[in-house]
């Protein structure tokens, strides 16, 4: 990133994080073993293998709180169960976050980026698999408006054209008056009008 950096205010750190995941875990809920196969939104994973990747993401939070480095690469799948990993990760990610004794920068692969930054830029990942989870499991479960308002002043200075196509699809064309939500989803390469890809009954 070049230029000033932008207010802090756009960043919403720790208490932004914390609504993500609490948004992620109610995804969680719809999820059940027979899901672990199901398609998702990233097209190279099935549902089980997003999950996995979801504890990998957390475990990374949970090391820059910890030790203030993030330089790990995604390690093996899990064998246990990924849904109960993933609510046991996220309850002592929060812990470790609100009290975090330093409020320092974090050093990711030798870069350093503050805690708040980075906090955020997990906000946004958090919730974006929130959806692609319950979109897995054949449900829709809309992003919350204010939510999705804050992780839409931070979509700009954290996707870039380089991001495309690779961690993110190309943006999706959706109304100018389409809900928050929506307009988060379709920037992040994700068709927030598209049926559910298995209907839950």
């Amino acid at each position: 990133m070049t230029g000033p950096a932008p207010a802090a205010a756009v960043w919403g750190g720790v208490e932004l994080l914390e609504r993500a995941i609490g948004y992620m875990l109610g995804s969680l809920r719809l999820a059940t073993e027979a899901d672990y196969t199901a398609p998702t939104p990233c097209t190279e994973w099935d549902l089980r293998a997003l999950l996995d990747h979801m504890n990998d993401s957390l475990e990374a939070l949970q090391e820059a709180v910890d030790v203030r480095r993030v330089d790990r690469r995604s390690g093996p799948a899990g064998t246990g169960d990924p849904v109960a990993a993933l609510r046991d990760r996220a309850c002592r990610l929060l812990g470790g976050w609100a009290n975090d004794p330093s409020g320092g920068d974090v050093s990711v692969d030798g870069r350093p980026l503050t805690a708040r930054v980075l906090t955020s830029a997990g906000a946004l990942e958090v919730a974006t698999h929130g959806w692609d989870v319950a979109e897995a499991c054949g449900a829709r479960l809309a992003v919350p408006e204010a939510l999705a308002e804050d992780l839409l002043r931070l979509v700009p200075l954290l996707v870039t054209a380089h991001d495309r196509p690779g961690r993110f699809g190309p943006v999706v064309e959706v109304p100018a008056t389409a809900a928050a939500g929506d307009r988060l989803l379709a920037l992040l390469g994700r068709d927030p009008y598209r049926r559910p890809r298995r209907a839950r009954r």
